[in-house]
């Protein structure tokens, strides 16, 4: 655990930790009976939230801010390889955090980490860097984290996001780097607001259709099967173009249908 022992860096300290415990929310998942919950991080003051796949598994969460306020989240994108999620809040003018870049991480830097442990909110702790993304792709720090941290931001000294808390390997905190972050929202800007899974050898099945989403305005539904995007093969990662001809199948019948769906573009930062 890392000491500060500057009287006037304490007070830079406590400045940049109070910054980072604004921009951190508290992210609640409800799927039947069973209940979780995380972190996230606000990413943009129009509402804009990140956190990690396992933390929002379904299509909405509730998100409570710094100031006790709760908000009703849709979930716009998730990607469980990089474990990352972002939701959105109807929300305007909200304290966001700055990325950082995790390239320009050293071992032995001073980091931040805050967070929501068994509902402690806004709890802080410090380390250091251990090591730096590798063939595993994670930022591991020597911060305590808890249950409940899940999805809160890795910060350096200056308060920038370097990285996504994820889990804890060997007593190390390992963390999604922030540039991950950059190209998860640069690539998966476009929602069709489903949440999806690979059925090998078929497709992917929709498990969820997000209220008033592209899917829901095209009448996709929960349990049809998506096979194809025309003119192109699916894949797992939804293209670009603002209108897609997809092509799927319902209810156990093989025939094959086609909607056209117009895709909502969501802001992505920079």
């Amino acid at each position: 655990m890392a000491n500060i022992q500057n009287p006037t860096s304490n007070i830079r300290f406590g400045e940049v930790a109070e910054r980072l415990r604004r921009s951190t929310v508290q992210v609640q998942q409800t799927r039947g009976r069973a209940q979780g919950g995380g972190s996230g991080i606000i990413w943009s003051g129009d509402g804009l939230i990140i956190t990690n796949a396992h933390v929002a598994h379904g299509s909405h969460a509730k998100v409570s801010l710094w100031d006790g306020s709760t908000y009703d989240a849709s979930v716009l994108n998730r990607d469980e390889r990089r474990d990352l999620a972002s939701l959105k809040i109807p929300a305007s003018g909200l304290p966001a955090a700055t990325p950082g870049n995790s390239s320009a991480l050293r071992v032995g830097e001073l980091v931040i980490a805050i967070g929501n442990p068994f509902g402690f909110i806004g709890a802080l702790t410090t380390g250091v860097v251990h090591s730096l993304p590798g063939r595993q792709r994670w930022v591991a720090a020597d911060v305590r984290l808890a249950p409940g941290n899940s999805g809160g931001p890795l910060a350096d000294a200056q308060g920038r996001v370097i990285g996504i808390n994820t889990m804890i390997a060997g007593r190390l905190a390992l963390a999604v780097p922030a540039n991950e972050v950059a190209t998860f929202l640069r690539r998966d800007s476009v929602s069709l607001g489903v949440t999806l899974r690979e059925i090998p050898h078929r497709g992917l099945l929709i498990l969820e259709v997000a209220t008033d989403s592209p899917a829901a305005r095209a009448s996709l539904l929960a349990g049809d099967i998506l096979v194809g995007i025309d003119p192109d093969e699916l894949h797992d990662e939804i293209d670009r173009r603002d209108v897609l001809l997809l092509r799927f199948t319902r209810g156990g019948n093989p025939a094959i249908r086609e909607v056209a769906v117009r895709l909502r573009v969501a802001e992505a930062a920079a």
